[in-house]
């Protein structure tokens, strides 16, 4: 792999609950074999009714819904929470998101991600007959250090990690511990061209590392191969 492409798709317009992502998505791009789609969680969850009402004159109206949607609280600070959600996510609010949603609504986290990401992949499938991968993403914070990022919480079609364990370096040292966390690593590079205001809720990365991709009957998503367990994290 020597280069990459990630092209924004523009002209999906609103998401409103029901909406087919998939042929939405076939309708404003073209895709190959082998592209990988990254599509925002908050396109995702307005599609599948994941929002709730909140007051919109009060901005703290969304905290008890907070509560509900963690399984348990790390952090407080102030207004702010740090949970661990259902899915196994460590994020700021439960991931709950009351940016680009109509006032008085908020969006929740899709319930299953990676089955988000395989409907949407089976559903490209059958509209345009070519197989691609795809990947939810959502905003997150980062321990110990300033600003965001996107991250994938879905995916479907590719291997969330690249397991370079046994593999050598450019000396010949044998690698003990690395993986690559390349869902994650992809996702960032869409928001380059989607943004957080730009209203472009889709990319398309054409020229990933074809190793990445799924053979038939292997399964990946980010809940099962991403999220570390409990008994192997250092701070838990």
């Amino acid at each position: 792999m020597s280069h990459l492409r990630i092209r924004g798709v523009e002209g999906i317009g609103e998401i409103d609950r029901g909406a087919d992502l998939a042929r939405l998505i076939s309708e404003a791009t073209e895709v190959q074999d082998r592209d990988i789609l990254v599509v925002t969680q908050k396109v995702v969850s307005k599609a599948e009714g994941a929002m709730v009402d909140v007051d919109p004159d009060d901005p703290l109206s969304h905290k008890s819904t907070v509560e509900r949607e963690s399984v348990r609280i790390l952090r407080r600070r102030g207004d702010l929470v740090i949970s661990e959600t259902k899915h196994g996510y460590i994020c700021a609010n439960a991931g709950i998101d009351l940016s680009n949603v109509e006032r008085g609504k908020a969006a929740l986290l899709p319930e299953d991600s990676d089955r988000s990401a395989r409907r949407i992949r089976d559903g490209l499938r059958g509209i345009t007959g070519v197989t691609v991968g795809v990947i939810i993403s959502d905003t997150f914070g980062r321990p110990w250090r300033r600003g965001v990022t996107d991250v994938a919480i879905g995916s479907a079609g590719i291997r969330v990690i690249r397991d370079l364990r046994g593999t050598t370096d450019t000396f010949g040292r044998e690698l003990q511990v690395t993986e690559v966390a390349v869902v994650d690593e992809i996702a960032a590079a869409a928001d380059l061209v989607m943004g957080k205001s730009a209203g472009i809720p889709v990319a398309v990365v054409t020229g990933v590392d074809p190793a990445v991709f799924l053979e038939s009957g292997e399964r990946s998503g980010v809940v099962p191969d991403l999220i570390r367990h409990p008994s192997e994290d250092l701070f838990r």
